[in-house]
C-alpha cells in the first residue's frame, strides 16, 4: 500500500491537482507502479457522508472532475456509501485508488466502521489517499477536533478515535484556513489543540503539503508544522521534506532516566520504539507516555528474541533508522543489530571490538597520537607478565579486557599479589589486561558528537577519588562536572573521538591528568588515555551536565539524531558537585543540617537506584555552586563522619 495524507490535493480554487511538492507527480508515479502501464486505475471513493445525496452527487462529481483534469485517466470512479455499503468488499477488492473523502471527521469514522473498512483494506495492495476528514481517520488513534457549534461544550462529543491504523500521524488539516479559527467563542489552536497536545504530537500543513507513506516511510512534503507539548514549531518548508524516522531503543527503561531520551527522540518527531522485558503496564508511566510503540521480550540477551522484534518494527513501520541502547553492556548486541538491519546510524559489528576491547584500544589511541598506560594481555601467560611489571613496576592493575566500571577491577602491588591473583583467576585469566599504573586525576570528557565527527556538546567532570578505589574500598562517592570543559581536554578527546572514527554518539572518554611529568607520557598536567566509552556517563552525570550547564542533554542528542544538529541553547554555567552517603555508616551531619546549609543550591537528595550503590552509595546530594572553591567544603561537610 501507498498511503497519501492530504489536506486537500488542490490548492485553494484550483480545478485539479496540485503540481507543488511533486504532488501530483508522486501520485500518478504510484498508479503506474500498481496497474502497470496497460491498465487504467479503477477508483473508490468512500464518503464523509454516506446519508447525504447531495454531498454525494457533489464530490463524486468534483473529485471525478479534478482527477480527469490532472491527466489521470480511469476505467471508473465510485462512491461508497449507504446505498451500496454492503458491496464494500467486492470495490475494494476490485479498486487500485482508494479515496477517503473530506467532510466531518466522526460521522466518517462511524461510517468506516460499519462497513468494516479497517478490516477490508488491511491487505490492500493500491493506493490510499486522504482528504481532509479522510487523511484524519486513516490513523490508528484520531485526534477529532470539535469542529462544528456545539461540540466544544458538548460533554458527550469524543475527541479520540479509533481510525484505520494506517499511519500513527495525526493531522489538523487546512492550516492556512483553520489557523484563526474559533469554535463556539473558543480558539481552535490556542484553547483546543495546544492543551490536546501533552503526550501527543499533531501535525499541520497548507492544502499543497502531504504526506507519502510507502514501504513504511513516511514522508512529510511541503510546510508543515507540528504542535506538541502545547507549542506549535515549523518543521518543514516548501518544496523540502520532513522525514518520520525510526528509533529503536533497547531496555529504556534503565537506568530510571533514559525515558528522557525517548522523551526528547519522540519531541522531535520520531518514532521511538521500545524493546525491554517488562510488561508493558509496569513500565514507567513517563516512558510509556514517549513510546510510540512498545515490544516484550522475555530476555533481552536472547539474540533471537531481540531479531524478530525488530524485524516487527520494520514490517510495521519500515526502515529502521536507529539501534540504541545508549548502554554499554548492550554495545556489542545494538552492533550486530545494526549489521542485520543494515543501520549506518551506529558502530556495526566489524568496529565494535575497537570501543569494547580495552586491548583493542590502544591500538586507535596510538593512530590517534594520543598516550596511554603500557599494557598486555594476561592471555600471554604468566611469565610474559612477570617480565612486563619488572618493566613498569609495581602496582599494576588487572583488569576485564571487555567490561565497564570498576567491577572486576584489581590493584596489585607485589609479586606475592600477583601470584596470588593468578592462582585465583586460573580458570578465566585470559579475560584480563595487565596495565601500567598512573597516578594522576581522573578526568571524563563527555561528549555529543553530529554525523560529521563535530562536537555539538562537550564537558568535563573530575573524580578526585577513582571509582576503583571507592567500590574496593566502600568509601563515599563525590566527584564534580567543571564549570568549562579545558580547552587541552577538548582538544585530546576530539583527537581520540576522531582516532576511532566515532560519529552520531554520546561518549565518555576517561583520561587521567598527570600529576608530575613520566617519561613516554607526558609532562605534569597532560592527559593520558584510560578507556573510551561510547556511551553516556552513568548514574547521575548526565543530570549533573544539565545542572551545571543550565541545559538538557537527552533533549541535545535528540536533536542530533533528528537533525544532525543542536537546538537546545545552554545557559548559566556553574559547577556541580556530587557527594553519596551510605546507610551504614554514621554521620556528624543531618539530612536536615545538610539541607539548612545548602538547600538553596540543591539539585538533588534523593536515595539511589540498589543496582548503582555500590558505585554511587545509598543516599545522593548534588548541588550546583558558582566557585571551584566551595566544592571540597561540601564534600566535607555531607561525608564527615560522627
Amino acid at each position: 500500500m501507498i498511503l497519501f495524507l492530504t489536506g486537500s490535493p488542490t490548492r485553494f480554487g484550483e480545478p485539479s491537482f496540485t503540481e507543488d511538492n511533486g504532488f501530483l507527480a508522486e501520485v500518478k508515479k504510484s498508479l503506474l507502479s500498481v496497474t502497470g502501464p496497460d491498465r487504467l486505475p479503477r477508483v473508490l471513493l468512500v464518503s464523509a457522508d454516506p446519508d447525504d445525496a447531495g454531498y454525494i452527487s457533489s464530490v463524486t462529481k468534483g473529485m471525478s472532475d479534478c482527477i480527469h483534469l490532472s491527466g489521470i485517466e480511469t476505467e471508473w470512479i465510485i462512491m461508497l456509501e449507504r446505498s451500496n455499503a454492503s458491496q464494500a468488499a467486492k470495490f475494494v477488492r476490485d479498486a487500485d485508488w482508494i479515496i477517503l473523502c473530506g467532510g466531518h471527521v466522526p460521522t466518517q469514522n462511524k461510517f468506516i466502521h460499519e462497513i468494516r473498512l479497517k478490516e477490508l483494506i488491511k491487505d490492500f495492495q493500491g493506493v490510499v489517499m486522504g482528504c481532509s476528514a479522510g487523511s484524519m481517520n486513516c490513523a490508528e488513534r484520531v485526534y477529532s477536533h470539535p469542529e462544528l457549534p456545539g461540540e466544544v461544550a458538548n460533554p458527550a462529543y469524543k475527541r479520540w478515535l479509533n481510525g484505520l491504523g494506517l499511519t500513527n500521524i495525526q493531522l489538523i488539516p487546512h492550516m492556512e484556513q483553520v489557523r484563526n479559527a474559533t469554535i463556539d467563542g473558543v480558539r481552535l489552536f490556542e484553547d483546543i489543540a495546544f492543551p490536546d497536545s501533552w503526550g501527543h504530537r499533531f501535525y499541520t500543513f497548507p492544502d499543497g503539503g502531504y504526506v507519502k507513506v510507502a514501504n513504511g516511510r513516511s514522508i512529510l512534503y511541503g510546510e508543515a508544522y507540528e504542535i506538541s507539548r502545547g507549542e506549535m514549531r515549523q518543521v518543514s518548508e516548501e518544496n523540502k521534506t520532513y522525514t518520520f524516522m525510526n528509533l529503536v531503543f533497547i531496555s529504556p527503561h534503565f537506568p530510571q532516566t533514559y525515558w528522557h531520551f525517548c522523551a526528547g527522540a519522540k519531541a522531535n518527531g520520531v518514532n521511538v520504539l521500545g524493546i525491554a522485558d517488562c510488561n508493558y503496564e509496569d513500565l514507567p508511566w513517563n516512558l510509556r507516555q514517549n513510546l510510540t510503540d512498545y515490544y516484550k521480550v522475555q530476555n533481552l540477551e536472547n539474540y533471537d528474541e531481540m531479531y524478530r522484534a525488530v524485524a516487527w518494527y520494520a514490517q510495521k513501520y519500515g526502515q529502521i533508522d536507529w539501534i540504541e541502547s545508549n548502554n554499554e553492556y548492550w554495545l556489542e548486541q545494538d552492533a550486530r543489530l545494526r549489521t542485520d538491519f543494515n543501520v549506518d546510524s551506529g558502530i556495526k559489528s566489524d568496529r565494535v571490538a575497537a570501543i569494547r576491547n580495552k586491548s583493542e584500544m590502544k591500538k586507535y589511541y596510538a593512530q590517534g597520537g594520543i598516550p596511554t598506560a603500557r599494557q598486555i594481555k594476561a592471555s600471554e601467560g604468566y611469565d610474559r607478565v612477570k617480565d612486563f611489571v619488572h618493566m613498569t613496576g609495581y602496582p599494576i592493575i588487572a583488569k576485564p579486557d571487555s567490561g565497564m566500571g570498576a567491577s572486576g577491577t584489581f590493584k596489585l602491588h607485589n609479586d606475592g599479589e600477583l601470584d596470588a591473583w593468578f592462582w585465583e583467576h586460573g580458570h578465566d585469566y585470559g579475560y584480563f589486561v595487565i596495565e601500567e599504573f598512573i597516578t594522576g586525576l581522573l578526568v571524563s570528557y563527555d561528549a555529543i558528537f553530529n554525523s560529521k565527527g563535530e562536537p555539538i556538546f562537550e564537558n568535563n567532570t573530575i573524580f578526585p577519588t577513582p571509582i576503583m578505589e571507592i567500590v574496593h574500598n566502600n568509601l563515599e562517592t563525590c566527584y564534580w562536572t567543571n564549570m568549562h570543559c579545558p580547552e587541552k581536554l577538548s582538544e585530546i578527546g576530539r583527537r581520540t573521538v576522531n582516532a576511532f572514527g566515532i560519529k552520531s554518539r554520546f561518549v565518555h572518554l576517561e583520561f587521567f591528568q598527570l600529576d608530575r611529568d613520566r617519561e613516554g607520557l607526558g609532562k605534569q598536567g597532560d592527559y593520558v588515555g584510560l578507556e573510551v566509552n561510547m556511551r553516556p556517563p552513568g548514574g547521575y552525570t548526565p543530570d549533573m551536565m544539565n545542572f551545571a550547564h543550565s541545559t538538557d542533554v537527552f533533549q541535545i542528542w535528540a536533536d542530533m539524531v533528528a537533525f544532525d544538529e543542536r537546538r537546545k541553547p545552554q545557559g548559566e554555567q556553574y559547577y556541580c558537585a556530587y557527594a553519596g552517603r551510605r546507610d551504614w555508616k554514621n554521620y556528624r551531619h543531618s539530612h536536615d543540617e545538610i539541607m539548612q546549609r545548602y538547600g538553596n543550591n540543591m539539585c538533588m537528595a534523593d536515595r539511589v537506584p540498589q543496582a548503582l550503590a555500590d558505585d554511587l552509595c545509598d543516599f545522593a546530594y548534588i548541588v550546583r555552586l558558582k566557585s571551584v572553591e566551595e566544592i571540597q567544603p561540601f564534600f566535607d561537610f555531607v561525608t564527615e563522619n560522627a
